[in-house]
């Protein structure tokens, strides 16, 4: 058993269906999960739904229906989309676990042990959208205008409340910051998170007595906890806290928290402290992602420009929704999609290049060899060039995606596939069958071992497609590490293994009317 990764998405929010930057987040730590899988680590990933706090409840009276039946309607349609995506998570996680209760009123009681929870009133700002509290000096506008910085509504609320000393926290917080420059992700997220954190904290009220709809408050009746404190304890749930023995307890601390840019504070300033409060190691890495707009501009119902993920994947497939979303968003900043965008990329590298280099080459020797891999023959230095600089293509993604920067990880793949549309076009292998059928043995062997190479490699993006690849060359292809390996080929040759007449792995699209 490989060393414990654990990586985590946000738990989404299920006051409406899924929309395209859900998908975008899922996908992308079902990446780096399967990358991890695939350099031997033994990998917890979860996702799941966070279905408390006043928003659901008010969702739910809208709909006339009791909150539990809205949370569990919607909450499916989330592991739906999961699902669909190929997101091969561990646990889907729901708050409304019961676990999940227990895990967070077991974190509550470590706060009350360090004396960091106290009754008081609370007067404020607050956020329905954002389930968030606010400073006068963070609101915009005045007046009923007012706006949190997420420039969603607030309204003053004034109850009975605990209290959490985050006040206590913020040197601690700054103290973390400078040893651990990498536990807030990119750079420019670590930034804004110091100045908040500088700028001085308040206590935060952790409780509410307006609506039931909640982790009872241990000892406190009336008391439901504070939608923050329940979302974030999903991650010690997943591992069995608070029971150390627990068979997933191996994997805390957390490797990876992986969430949108909207809510790092809330994982980088709050969660932190309630962890350092409670006395339980913190997460290596939180790491804020930026948002996926549709034509540059976000989207919102108003504007009319919000699209079902599954409607995007009815009209594109699951393995190019992947490619993109990786290979178009520099990952960490904020990236733009259309569906011109999407055709116009997945066709140019991934059809045409990848998808192309595979068909052609395998449906060659599926056609004049009967499928059998052709003999070593004769090599020259072509060939060796050409595996070196698949070789290199491929370690420069491992190095590019365990540093997440999917992006130019897909790049660097992408040269390594240029290298060997550019050598069959120049060994033209067609020619040979005639001129120098040995020479063409030799090209052929040197293809068939560079696109296994590249599919493992880009194996945990495009799942399917890279398997299907994988697949025609024999099951065990799929097993072995991304790098050459000179004695897998010799030993299909002498299994006499065929492969059958491949059809695309990744076909071309087409521009739909209907997707917006």
């Amino acid at each position: 058993m490989g060393d414990p990764f654990y990586i985590t998405t946000a738990i989404h929010y299920p006051n409406g269906r899924p929309h395209i930057g859900h998908a975008y987040e899922m996908v992308a730590a079902d990446v780096i999960a399967r990358f991890q899988r695939q350099a031997g680590r033994d990998v917890l990933f979860q996702t799941g739904t966070d279905e408390h706090g006043l928003k659901m409840a008010q969702a739910a009276r809208a709909r006339g229906l009791e909150t539990r039946a809205f949370a569990d309607e919607m909450s499916s349609h989330f592991s739906e989309m999961a699902d669909r995506f190929h997101i091969s998570y561990d646990r889907f996680i729901r708050t409304v676990d019961t676990d999940h209760y227990a895990a967070s009123q077991a974190i509550w009681q470590a706060m009350v042990d360090s004396g960091d929870l106290y009754l008081d009133r609370y007067e404020g700002w607050y956020s329905v959208r954002d389930e968030a509290f606010y400073d006068e000096k963070e609101l915009t506008g005045e007046g009923d205008d007012r706006l949190s910085p997420q420039g969603t509504p607030v309204e003053w609320t004034a109850e009975e409340t605990w209290f959490f000393r985050l006040s206590k926290y913020q040197q601690p917080l700054l103290d973390l910051y400078a040893a651990e420059p990498d536990f807030i992700r990119p750079d420019s997220r670590r930034n804004e998170v110091m100045r908040f954190v500088e700028g001085g904290l308040s206590d935060l009220s952790v409780s509410r007595t307006s609506f039931d709809w909640g982790v009872p408050v241990p000892g406190s009746p009336g008391h439901v906890m504070y939608v923050w404190v329940d979302a974030l304890t999903n991650y010690l749930t997943g591992t069995g806290y608070p029971d150390t023995g627990a068979p997933n307890a191996r994997f805390w601390p957390a490797d990876l928290h992986l969430i949108g840019k909207d809510i790092v504070r809330f994982h980088a300033v709050y969660w932190p402290a309630f962890l350092m409060s409670a006395k339980i190691p913190l997460p290596k890495s939180v790491f804020g992602h930026g948002f996926l707009l549709s034509r540059g501009e976000k989207m919102s119902k108003s504007v009319g420009n919000v699209v079902d993920p599954m409607a995007l994947a009815d009209a594109f497939g699951i393995d190019a929704l992947r490619y993109f979303f990786l290979r178009e968003v520099s990952f960490g900043q904020d990236g733009s999609y259309s569906p011109e965008a999407i055709v116009t990329r997945v066709n140019a590298e991934l059809a045409n290049a990848f998808g192309n280099l595979a068909q052609r080459t395998l449906s060659f020797i599926a056609k004049n060899l009967e499928g059998a891999f052709p003999d070593p023959g004769r090599r020259d230095d072509a060939d060796a060039v050409l595996i070196e600089e698949v070789v290199v293509a491929c370690a420069a993604l491992k190095a590019a995606f365990g540093d997440l920067s999917l992006s130019q990880g897909i790049e660097a793949w992408m040269r390594g596939v240029y290298a060997c549309n550019q050598y069959i076009d120049v060994q033209a292998p067609w020619s040979l069958r005639k001129t120098d059928p040995e020479r063409m043995h030799a090209v052929l062997g040197t293809l068939v071992r560079a696109i296994r190479m590249l599919a493992i490699a880009i194996l945990p993006v495009v799942p399917t497609g890279a398997a299907t690849i994988l697949d025609l060359l024999g099951a065990d292809a799929r097993d072995h590490a991304a790098i050459d390996d000179d004695g897998w080929y010799p030993a299909q040759v002498v299994s006499c293994f065929r492969l059958a007449a491949p059809t695309p792995a990744f076909p071309r699209l087409e521009l739909p009317a209907e997707v917006a």
